[in-house]
């Protein structure tokens, strides 16, 4: 049967609770207990290696040569934007310089504000309406690429972009055709860097070169297999250090289509492993010298080569703009949820210190109506009152009971009952200004406290609509002025994260609010007259639709399942039971004045949902999705 009941009409102000699936602890106050030290070095992105940068450039050299330079755009301290028109297409080349994720590809279109940064100025300046006649490697083995620009294709390049990408000292450089520095995304110095330094006016140098042996198809197996084994250490460590253009994420590939133990050491490798080995070495050889790449994904990020993709990409440039967009977000996503729950946190107990400094004022102020009871009694009992007392015992009027009066020796009883009137007035004008500063303080307690629910909720990344959800909860902080936008470092989005769609038993759809953004959107302007509307009772969490056509009903099933997902997104998820409550939406109200995603309701009725069944649910679904 359907746990239902009718109730009373009643205010309650709510908030929203996003997604997720592991809960953290929360203070006895209700505030998550989250503990984050969050910084670049904690994530661990796979770097762009010398094979995925040839694979890339092929890509590059095959679709955008030659292409006109029409627009530079940065995009923050390491990254520049550079769009390329040719005759079919207009796509921006990503170019980045980052000590953990340097790269270039065809990547996203830049948001659209300015950009201030005077290296992108200056890129502009020399290379706008020039076309890129060439991308072209500047010694063998190395990760530098030599980006030509010219007037049109076959002329002599008058401008040299090259592009680094070397873990820390990656870096894009800016040279005339005479090869000297006209700028640099980074200046080195020789205080820095004496055996190389970068600083315009200079001519460019190319950095020293490697000294491992460089790779050859042509080599002979005994003599491979000589240089390798030289030393009998872990082959893995062996190979690196032998040759020139490998990458540990490239040995780790190849050992293991060998069949090979990375920590095995080379004397006590078999025959039959050295010719599996050798045989996984030409492969590679014989894939950079004919440019076929296998772009895929694998368990640890990506991967040109031709073993072990779980899953295959269409491009190069898909597989990097994917792979570092998507780490980017997660590590944006992880420094901006530390800084709001650290804000949100400091706020709450400031605010909390505040409404307790207010009860303390209220309890005492509890006691006005005795000092005006005392100040009665010794009026009436004058003649009782001796000089010098410091106190005095009167009956009550109504019990009869004795009650103790302290005073003042130094006044008469008139003066004494005149203290105990001020006393009186005083409390009560206390309560009278107080009481409504503490309905202030505890109105944005709550609030406060359910944007920390929320964000509790959005503990891990998975998607890009977490990190939007996230950035709406700043936007929304900004506005109700609790935090500075500049010290915010807010940027603009052209997009809205959405609000998570899940198919009921009987083919309808049920949509969930994922900050208080997409609650009042859905509730006061998405809902529809013929959809129902869905919440936990007096309980933080999200507003819910579930959305009906004209004429259809929802079942039971229907109802039970979005009372289910109302628990589950709520503040009441751990509980067995949640009471949620549902209505049409045109009963569903914002209060004048009201912050986002506060609303009340009338003509509800209630049913009890289960967390555990929705979050079987979204198991299941994961499951069956992977």
């Amino acid at each position: 049967m359907n746990e239902t009941l009718k109730s009373r009409s009643y205010r309650c102000f709510f908030f929203p609770i996003a997604y997720c699936l592991l809960p953290i602890p929360f203070t006895q106050q209700g505030f998550p207990i989250v503990r984050i030290r969050c910084n670049l070095a904690s994530f661990a992105m796979q770097s762009v290696d010398f094979t995925t940068l040839a694979a890339a450039c092929a890509e590059l050299r095959d679709g955008w040569v030659p292409a006109r330079l029409e627009q530079v755009y940065q995009r923050d301290r390491h990254t520049i934007a550079i769009a390329l028109r040719t005759l079919k297409k207009r796509e921006w080349l990503t170019v980045c310089w980052h000590a953990q994720a340097a790269r270039i590809c065809i990547g996203d279109p830049p948001p659209r504000t300015p950009d201030t940064f005077t290296f992108s100025d200056q890129l502009r300046h020399q290379l706008g309406g020039l076309a890129l006649t060439a991308i072209d490697a500047i010694a063998p083995w190395e990760r530098i690429l030599d980006l030509q620009f010219a007037k049109r294709p076959g002329e002599p390049p008058l401008w040299h972009l090259y592009v680094e990408i070397m873990g820390k000292f990656s870096n894009v450089i800016l040279a005339d055709g005479n090869n000297q520095i006209v700028t640099c995304a980074r200046q080195v110095s020789e205080q820095k860097s004496s055996v190389r330094p970068v600083q315009t006016g200079q001519p460019y140098e190319l950095p020293p070169p490697l000294l491992a042996t460089v790779p050859s198809l042509r080599e002979s197996q005994e003599r491979w297999q000589e240089r390798v084994s030289l030393i009998p250490k872990a082959i893995g460590k062996q190979l690196l250090k032998s040759y020139r253009g490998l990458s540990p994420a490239v040995v780790r590939s190849m050992l293991k289509a060998a069949e090979i133990d990375p920590e095995q050491p080379s004397d006590r490798l078999q025959a039959s492993d050295w010719n599996k080995l050798f045989e996984s070495w030409q492969t590679w050889l014989q894939m950079l010298e004919s440019q076929t790449f296998h772009p895929g994904w694998t368990a640890e990020g990506y991967t040109v080569l031709p073993w072990h993709s779980l899953q295959s990409e269409k491009s190069v440039q898909t597989l990097l703009n994917r792979y570092y967009t998507e780490q980017f977000n997660r590590i944006g996503f992880q420094q901006l949820r530390h800084q709001l729950v650290q804000k949100v946190g400091n706020l709450l107990r400031k605010l909390r210190q505040k409404a307790q400094t207010f009860q303390t004022r209220l309890q005492q102020s509890d006691g006005a109506e005795k000092y005006r009871q005392h100040a009665d009694l010794l009026m009436a009992y004058l003649q009782d009152w001796q000089p010098g007392m410091r106190a005095i015992s009167l009956p009550d009027f109504e019990t009869g009971e004795s009650v103790k009066i302290p005073l003042n020796p130094e006044k008469n009883a008139v003066q004494n009952a005149q203290a105990l009137y001020k006393q009186h007035q005083k409390l009560k004008r206390a309560r009278t200004a107080v009481e409504p500063l503490l309905r202030e303080v505890q109105a944005e307690i709550d609030y406060l406290e359910q944007v920390a629910a929320a964000l509790s909720q959005l503990e891990k990344y998975r998607n890009p609509d977490d990190l939007q959800a996230l950035e709406e909860v700043r936007e929304e902080l900004i506005q109700q002025q609790y935090l500075d936008a500049a010290k915010a470092r807010s940027r603009p989005s052209n997009t809205e994260a959405q609000p998570h769609r899940y198919p009921t038993p009987s083919g309808f759809e049920l949509w969930v609010g994922r900050n208080n953004r997409q609650n009042d959107k859905l509730t006061f302007r998405t809902a529809g007259e013929y959809d129902l509307w869905f919440h936990s009772q007096e309980i933080a969490g999200s507003h819910i639709l579930l959305r009906l056509e004209p004429g259809s009903v929802a079942q039971e099933d229907d109802l039970q399942f979005a009372a289910d997902f109302a628990a589950y997104y709520s503040q009441g998820r751990e509980s067995d039971r949640v009471p949620v409550v549902y209505t049409q939406p045109k009963y569903v109200y914002k209060p004048k004045g009201a912050k986002p995603g506060m609303a009340i309701y009338k003509q509800e009725t209630i049913i009890w949902g289960r967390s555990q069944r929705a979050s079987d649910y979204l198991q299941q679904r994961s499951r069956s999705n992977d």
